[in-house]
């Protein structure tokens, strides 16, 4: 990505946002996007929107990441009980030897992660006991490949005004991983009634 792509104002913001921790200081900042429109806006219409939802939210954090010399790394959550429930996606980071990660979320849960995964099953595992359903049914079963932006070449994800949904396509056509076996999905227990109010914990209603 060339960094005269930007214009001075996002590279501005770019290079105040210099930390893993700033960047999703910022992003939990946007108003959550519920996805009305069904459509997928790059990190440019989301700065000017001021709003994301978790895939677009994953997309900004590469972009500065990648602006700071990191690879533009995102990751796919699935989720076993579509449509009830939602894969979630969050953006992959790298320091001191461990990975953490950026994530643009409406609830209290499946949030920002430290920097203290030694492999990318440790990072999404972290997010298992928090995947479930309003009936407290764990829900998390594969997480895919990190998905490295910078091979996207169809189309400049960073800045265009088109909608990005072929980046969503292309990342749920990436290799999936599954979390469980067969016997292990069969002895799951339920969430309790303390992690399902929690679970409820949220920024925004949705109206």
């Amino acid at each position: 990505m060339n960094k005269r792509d930007y214009t001075k104002e996002e590279i501005k913001l770019f290079r105040k946002l210099n930390t893993p921790k700033k960047i999703q200081d910022y992003t939990s900042l946007l108003k959550f996007d519920f996805g009305r429109d069904a459509k997928f806006s790059s990190p440019r219409v989301v700065i000017k929107n001021k709003k994301a939802d978790c895939l677009e939210g994953a997309l900004l954090a590469a972009a500065i990441l990648e602006f700071h010399g990191h690879k533009p790394l995102i990751l796919d959550l699935r989720s076993s009980h579509k449509p009830f429930d939602y894969d979630h996606t969050v953006a992959v980071f790298k320091q001191f030897g461990c990975f953490g990660a950026i994530s643009k979320t409406n609830h209290a849960v499946l949030r920002y992660r430290e920097p203290v995964y030694k492999t990318i099953r440790e990072l999404v595992m972290s997010y298992f006991h928090e995947y479930f359903l309003n009936n407290g049914k764990k829900t998390l079963r594969e997480y895919s490949k990190p998905l490295d932006l910078s091979i996207i070449k169809l189309v400049d994800w960073r800045t265009t005004e088109k909608d990005l949904w072929e980046i969503h396509e292309v990342l749920d056509k990436a290799k999936h991983y599954f979390v469980l076996s067969k016997k292990q999905i069969k002895n799951l227990r339920r969430a309790d009634k303390v992690e399902l109010e929690a679970g409820k914990v949220v920024v925004e209603r949705h109206n």
